[in-house]
Protein backbone atom coordinates (compact mmCIF):
# COMPACT_ATOMS: atom_id res chain seq x y z
CA UNK A 1 0.00 0.00 0.00
CA UNK A 2 1.38 3.20 -0.89
CA UNK A 3 1.74 5.82 2.40
CA UNK A 4 -0.18 9.05 1.50
CA UNK A 5 0.31 11.56 4.08
CA UNK A 6 -0.80 15.38 3.64
CA UNK A 7 -0.61 18.84 6.02
CA UNK A 8 -3.18 20.92 4.28
CA UNK A 9 -6.06 20.07 6.98
CA UNK A 10 -3.16 20.72 10.09
CA UNK A 11 -3.24 23.25 12.59
CA UNK A 12 -0.59 23.77 15.46
CA UNK A 13 -2.47 23.31 18.50
CA UNK A 14 0.75 23.97 20.61
CA UNK A 15 4.11 25.50 20.48
CA UNK A 16 7.23 26.06 22.64
CA UNK A 17 10.81 27.16 21.79
CA UNK A 18 13.65 25.98 24.17
CA UNK A 19 17.81 26.77 23.56
CA UNK A 20 20.01 24.00 23.60
CA UNK A 21 23.59 24.76 23.54
CA UNK A 22 26.45 22.73 23.27
CA UNK A 23 27.34 20.78 26.68
CA UNK A 24 30.94 20.43 25.92
CA UNK A 25 31.40 23.87 25.40
CA UNK A 26 29.10 25.21 28.30
CA UNK A 27 26.77 26.49 26.34
CA UNK A 28 23.71 26.87 28.22
CA UNK A 29 20.82 24.84 28.32
CA UNK A 30 17.99 27.46 28.38
CA UNK A 31 14.12 26.13 28.95
CA UNK A 32 11.11 28.01 28.70
CA UNK A 33 8.26 28.05 31.40
CA UNK A 34 5.43 29.43 28.96
CA UNK A 35 4.54 28.37 24.59
CA UNK A 36 5.82 30.44 22.37
CA UNK A 37 4.05 33.59 21.22
CA UNK A 38 3.56 35.05 17.58
CA UNK A 39 3.64 38.76 16.16
CA UNK A 40 0.91 38.09 13.47
CA UNK A 41 -1.31 35.41 12.49
CA UNK A 42 0.50 35.14 9.14
CA UNK A 43 3.50 33.95 10.65
CA UNK A 44 1.50 30.79 11.65
CA UNK A 45 1.61 29.74 7.93
CA UNK A 46 5.44 30.74 7.73
CA UNK A 47 6.08 28.33 10.73
CA UNK A 48 4.02 25.30 9.11
CA UNK A 49 6.08 25.79 5.84
CA UNK A 50 9.09 26.08 8.02
CA UNK A 51 7.94 22.82 9.90
CA UNK A 52 6.63 20.53 7.67
CA UNK A 53 7.66 21.49 4.21
CA UNK A 54 9.97 19.14 3.77
CA UNK A 55 8.60 16.23 5.18
CA UNK A 56 7.61 13.46 2.73
CA UNK A 57 5.47 9.62 3.09
CA UNK A 58 8.99 7.49 2.54
CA UNK A 59 11.68 6.01 4.65
CA UNK A 60 9.38 5.71 7.70
CA UNK A 61 10.96 4.62 10.90
CA UNK A 62 10.20 3.86 14.10
CA UNK A 63 11.47 4.08 17.87
CA UNK A 64 13.60 1.07 19.19
CA UNK A 65 15.06 -0.18 22.17
CA UNK A 66 17.49 -2.89 22.68
CA UNK A 67 15.69 -3.94 25.78
CA UNK A 68 12.28 -2.30 25.92
CA UNK A 69 10.78 0.37 24.20
CA UNK A 70 9.28 1.86 27.47
CA UNK A 71 12.89 2.81 27.83
CA UNK A 72 13.28 4.63 24.75
CA UNK A 73 13.18 8.37 26.55
CA UNK A 74 11.70 10.50 23.74
CA UNK A 75 8.97 7.78 23.03
CA UNK A 76 7.61 7.77 26.64
CA UNK A 77 7.52 11.95 26.36
CA UNK A 78 5.78 11.89 23.45
CA UNK A 79 3.69 9.47 24.20
CA UNK A 80 3.02 10.94 27.61
CA UNK A 81 1.95 14.15 25.68
CA UNK A 82 -0.51 11.99 23.27
CA UNK A 83 -1.77 10.92 26.20
CA UNK A 84 -2.36 13.82 28.49
CA UNK A 85 -1.56 17.10 25.84
CA UNK A 86 -1.38 19.05 29.72
CA UNK A 87 2.22 17.80 29.97
CA UNK A 88 3.03 19.16 26.55
CA UNK A 89 5.47 22.36 28.83
CA UNK A 90 7.20 19.51 31.08
CA UNK A 91 7.83 16.93 28.47
CA UNK A 92 9.27 19.16 25.85
CA UNK A 93 11.81 20.13 28.69
CA UNK A 94 12.72 16.63 29.48
CA UNK A 95 13.36 15.88 25.40
CA UNK A 96 15.29 19.57 25.74
CA UNK A 97 16.76 18.09 28.52
CA UNK A 98 18.34 15.05 26.62
CA UNK A 99 19.16 16.76 23.77
CA UNK A 100 21.80 19.00 25.73
CA UNK A 101 22.46 15.65 27.20
CA UNK A 102 24.36 13.96 24.01
CA UNK A 103 25.64 17.69 22.63
CA UNK A 104 29.07 16.75 23.47
CA UNK A 105 30.64 16.90 20.11
CA UNK A 106 33.01 19.79 19.46
CA UNK A 107 30.94 20.26 15.72
CA UNK A 108 27.74 19.72 17.11
CA UNK A 109 26.16 23.57 16.99
CA UNK A 110 23.85 24.68 19.16
CA UNK A 111 20.09 26.09 18.35
CA UNK A 112 16.33 26.54 19.50
CA UNK A 113 14.55 23.86 19.80
CA UNK A 114 10.90 24.04 18.88
CA UNK A 115 8.32 20.91 20.19
CA UNK A 116 5.28 21.39 18.39
CA UNK A 117 1.96 19.62 19.41
CA UNK A 118 0.02 19.26 15.74
CA UNK A 119 -3.94 17.59 15.07
CA UNK A 120 -5.63 17.02 11.75
CA UNK A 121 -2.56 15.50 9.75
CA UNK A 122 -4.06 13.45 7.11
CA UNK A 123 -2.16 9.83 6.79
CA UNK A 124 -2.92 6.95 5.23
CA UNK A 125 -6.53 8.25 4.44
CA UNK A 126 -7.10 8.63 8.75
CA UNK A 127 -6.28 11.41 10.55
CA UNK A 128 -3.96 11.92 13.10
CA UNK A 129 -2.23 13.90 15.77
CA UNK A 130 1.53 14.44 15.76
CA UNK A 131 4.67 15.56 17.92
CA UNK A 132 7.01 17.78 16.05
CA UNK A 133 10.71 18.01 17.29
CA UNK A 134 12.79 20.46 15.67
CA UNK A 135 16.33 21.81 15.91
CA UNK A 136 17.34 24.80 14.36
CA UNK A 137 21.03 25.04 13.76
CA UNK A 138 21.55 27.39 10.94
CA UNK A 139 20.89 31.06 11.62
CA UNK A 140 21.69 33.11 8.35
CA UNK A 141 21.38 36.57 8.14
CA UNK A 142 18.75 38.70 6.17
CA UNK A 143 18.04 41.79 4.66
CA UNK A 144 15.53 44.35 5.60
CA UNK A 145 14.25 47.41 3.40
CA UNK A 146 11.55 49.79 4.83
CA UNK A 147 9.93 52.80 2.99
CA UNK A 148 11.51 56.06 5.10
CA UNK A 149 10.72 59.51 4.17
CA UNK A 150 11.89 59.83 0.78
CA UNK A 151 14.09 56.91 0.18
CA UNK A 152 14.55 53.49 1.96
CA UNK A 153 16.42 52.55 5.28
CA UNK A 154 18.27 49.48 5.04
CA UNK A 155 19.10 47.24 7.81
CA UNK A 156 19.81 43.67 8.65
CA UNK A 157 18.57 40.83 10.90
CA UNK A 158 19.57 37.28 11.63
CA UNK A 159 17.21 34.25 11.28
CA UNK A 160 16.03 31.22 9.69
CA UNK A 161 15.18 30.22 6.00
CA UNK A 162 12.02 28.87 5.47
CA UNK A 163 13.73 25.58 3.66
CA UNK A 164 16.81 25.38 5.74
CA UNK A 165 14.99 23.20 8.68
CA UNK A 166 18.57 21.29 10.21
CA UNK A 167 16.85 18.79 12.19
CA UNK A 168 13.49 17.45 12.47
CA UNK A 169 11.11 14.69 13.89
CA UNK A 170 7.75 14.59 12.87
CA UNK A 171 5.78 11.18 15.40
CA UNK A 172 2.60 10.52 13.95
CA UNK A 173 0.02 9.21 16.53
CA UNK A 174 -0.60 5.92 15.09
CA UNK A 175 1.25 2.60 15.66
CA UNK A 176 1.90 3.40 19.14
CA UNK A 177 3.00 -0.27 20.51
CA UNK A 178 5.34 -0.59 17.65
CA UNK A 179 7.30 2.98 18.68
CA UNK A 180 4.75 5.25 16.25
CA UNK A 181 5.36 5.95 12.62
CA UNK A 182 8.29 8.45 12.34
CA UNK A 183 9.40 11.04 9.70
CA UNK A 184 13.08 12.17 10.41
CA UNK A 185 15.27 15.18 8.73
CA UNK A 186 18.95 15.42 9.39
CA UNK A 187 20.94 17.82 7.68
CA UNK A 188 23.88 15.96 9.15
CA UNK A 189 27.58 16.18 8.74
CA UNK A 190 29.73 13.12 9.52
CA UNK A 191 30.56 14.53 12.81
CA UNK A 192 27.26 14.43 14.18
CA UNK A 193 26.41 11.70 12.00
CA UNK A 194 25.04 9.34 15.48
CA UNK A 195 23.55 12.59 17.54
CA UNK A 196 20.04 12.81 16.42
CA UNK A 197 19.08 9.73 14.58
CA UNK A 198 20.93 7.39 16.81
CA UNK A 199 22.22 8.78 20.21
CA UNK A 200 18.61 10.97 20.54
CA UNK A 201 15.76 9.55 19.03
CA UNK A 202 17.02 6.01 18.54
CA UNK A 203 15.14 5.00 15.32
CA UNK A 204 15.11 2.32 13.21
CA UNK A 205 13.51 1.96 9.39
CA UNK A 206 9.86 0.22 9.76
CA UNK A 207 9.90 -3.00 7.34
CA UNK A 208 7.85 -1.32 4.82
CA UNK A 209 8.09 -1.43 0.98
CA UNK A 210 10.09 1.66 0.58
CA UNK A 211 12.12 0.47 3.27
CA UNK A 212 12.82 -3.15 2.23
CA UNK A 213 13.18 -2.18 -1.34
CA UNK A 214 15.96 0.08 -0.35
CA UNK A 215 17.52 -2.28 2.09
CA UNK A 216 17.59 -4.90 -0.24
CA UNK A 217 19.75 -2.55 -3.50
CA UNK A 218 21.97 -1.63 -1.12
CA UNK A 219 22.71 -5.13 -0.01
CA UNK A 220 23.09 -5.82 -3.72
CA UNK A 221 25.15 -3.44 -4.24
CA UNK A 222 27.87 -4.06 -1.22
CA UNK A 223 27.83 -7.61 -2.43
CA UNK A 224 28.61 -6.98 -6.35
CA UNK A 225 30.99 -3.90 -5.49
CA UNK A 226 33.12 -5.16 -2.48
CA UNK A 227 31.89 -9.09 -1.76
CA UNK A 228 32.56 -10.59 -4.97
CA UNK A 229 35.83 -8.69 -6.38
CA UNK A 230 37.37 -10.40 -2.46
CA UNK A 231 35.78 -14.01 -3.41
CA UNK A 232 36.97 -14.02 -6.90
CA UNK A 233 38.05 -12.60 -9.91
CA UNK A 234 35.71 -10.02 -12.10
CA UNK A 235 36.19 -7.37 -14.26
CA UNK A 236 34.96 -4.07 -14.05
CA UNK A 237 32.46 -4.12 -16.56
CA UNK A 238 30.83 -7.53 -15.54
CA UNK A 239 30.11 -5.45 -12.09
CA UNK A 240 28.37 -2.76 -13.72
CA UNK A 241 26.92 -5.32 -15.90
CA UNK A 242 25.85 -6.96 -12.66
CA UNK A 243 24.47 -3.43 -11.19
CA UNK A 244 22.40 -3.01 -14.21
CA UNK A 245 20.71 -5.81 -14.33
CA UNK A 246 19.93 -5.34 -10.47
CA UNK A 247 18.14 -1.93 -11.61
CA UNK A 248 16.81 -3.43 -14.54
CA UNK A 249 14.70 -6.23 -12.46
CA UNK A 250 13.44 -3.32 -9.86
CA UNK A 251 12.29 -1.23 -12.63
CA UNK A 252 10.70 -3.78 -14.79
CA UNK A 253 8.69 -5.50 -11.79
CA UNK A 254 5.89 -4.59 -9.58
CA UNK A 255 6.87 -7.22 -6.73
CA UNK A 256 10.37 -8.82 -6.22
CA UNK A 257 10.58 -12.93 -5.77
CA UNK A 258 14.46 -13.78 -4.32
CA UNK A 259 14.78 -17.32 -6.57
CA UNK A 260 13.53 -15.08 -10.18
CA UNK A 261 15.69 -12.38 -9.25
CA UNK A 262 18.89 -14.76 -8.59
CA UNK A 263 18.09 -16.60 -12.07
CA UNK A 264 17.71 -13.57 -13.97
CA UNK A 265 20.43 -11.19 -12.61
CA UNK A 266 22.80 -13.70 -11.32
CA UNK A 267 22.16 -16.50 -13.95
CA UNK A 268 24.96 -18.95 -12.63
CA UNK A 269 24.87 -21.25 -9.95
CA UNK A 270 28.05 -20.04 -8.72
CA UNK A 271 27.11 -15.98 -8.59
CA UNK A 272 24.23 -17.79 -7.04
CA UNK A 273 25.66 -19.55 -4.43
CA UNK A 274 28.19 -16.50 -3.26
CA UNK A 275 25.12 -13.94 -2.80
CA UNK A 276 23.77 -16.48 -0.46
CA UNK A 277 27.21 -17.30 1.55
CA UNK A 278 27.15 -13.20 1.87
CA UNK A 279 23.41 -13.22 3.10
CA UNK A 280 24.18 -15.61 5.95
CA UNK A 281 26.97 -13.32 7.13
CA UNK A 282 24.40 -9.85 7.45
CA UNK A 283 22.85 -9.46 10.05
CA UNK A 284 19.11 -9.96 11.14
CA UNK A 285 17.74 -6.88 10.24
CA UNK A 286 19.65 -6.84 6.98
CA UNK A 287 18.84 -10.33 5.60
CA UNK A 288 16.63 -9.75 2.86
CA UNK A 289 12.77 -11.22 2.93
CA UNK A 290 12.23 -13.66 0.01
CA UNK A 291 9.70 -11.81 -1.48
CA UNK A 292 7.83 -8.12 -1.44
CA UNK A 293 6.36 -5.36 -3.35
CA UNK A 294 8.77 -2.74 -5.15
CA UNK A 295 8.63 0.87 -4.09
CA UNK A 296 9.14 2.83 -7.20
CA UNK A 297 9.88 5.83 -4.95
CA UNK A 298 13.12 3.74 -2.95
CA UNK A 299 14.43 2.44 -6.57
CA UNK A 300 14.44 5.97 -7.99
CA UNK A 301 16.39 6.88 -4.87
CA UNK A 302 18.85 4.40 -5.16
CA UNK A 303 19.70 4.50 -8.69
CA UNK A 304 21.71 7.64 -7.85
CA UNK A 305 23.85 5.03 -6.39
CA UNK A 306 24.16 2.55 -9.12
CA UNK A 307 26.84 3.81 -10.96
CA UNK A 308 27.55 2.26 -14.61
CA UNK A 309 30.73 4.09 -14.78
CA UNK A 310 34.29 2.55 -15.96
CA UNK A 311 36.98 5.13 -14.96
CA UNK A 312 39.61 4.68 -17.00
CA UNK A 313 42.87 6.83 -15.03
CA UNK A 314 41.89 10.39 -15.38
CA UNK A 315 41.64 10.58 -18.95
CA UNK A 316 37.93 9.14 -19.92
CA UNK A 317 34.70 8.34 -18.41
CA UNK A 318 32.76 4.96 -19.35
CA UNK A 319 28.79 5.00 -19.13
CA UNK A 320 27.75 1.83 -19.48
CA UNK A 321 23.95 1.32 -19.61
CA UNK A 322 23.30 -1.83 -21.48
CA UNK A 323 24.48 -4.74 -23.51
CA UNK A 324 27.79 -6.13 -21.61
CA UNK A 325 28.82 -8.00 -25.16
CA UNK A 326 29.00 -4.83 -26.58
CA UNK A 327 32.79 -3.64 -25.33
CA UNK A 328 36.01 -6.03 -24.75
CA UNK A 329 39.04 -5.45 -22.87
CA UNK A 330 42.48 -6.29 -24.04
CA UNK A 331 46.01 -5.66 -23.93
CA UNK A 332 49.00 -4.18 -26.88
CA UNK A 333 52.14 -5.40 -27.80
CA UNK A 334 53.47 -2.80 -25.79
CA UNK A 335 51.43 -3.86 -22.91
CA UNK A 336 49.09 -0.66 -22.78
CA UNK A 337 45.29 -1.56 -21.66
CA UNK A 338 42.12 -0.58 -23.68
CA UNK A 339 38.63 -1.15 -24.35
CA UNK A 340 36.74 -2.04 -27.92
CA UNK A 341 33.68 -0.85 -27.80
CA UNK A 342 31.13 -1.73 -30.67
CA UNK A 343 27.81 0.42 -31.72
CA UNK A 344 25.31 0.65 -34.11
CA UNK A 345 24.67 4.21 -34.48
CA UNK A 346 26.05 7.37 -33.62
CA UNK A 347 23.58 10.08 -31.88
Amino acid sequence: MTTTLDFKTAKISSLITHHVGNRLYEDPLVLSDETSSLSEVITMDYLMTYFLNQFQPVDIQHFTHSIDLDMNEVYSCVRNIFIEEEKFIDESKNLAKMLYEHADHPQIKSGELNVVYFENIEYNEGIVSAIGIFKSESNAPFLRMRTQNSGYFIDHEFGFGLKSLDKGCLVLETNEEEGFRVLVIDKKNKSDAQYWVDDFLRLSPVADEYNVTKEFLSVAKDFVTDQLPSVQPIEKTDQIDLLNRTMDYFKGNESFEKDDFEKEVFQSEKLISSFRDFEEGLSDQQKPQKSFYISEKAVKKQTKIYKSVLKLDKNFHVYIHGNREMIEKGMDENGRKYYKIFFEEEN
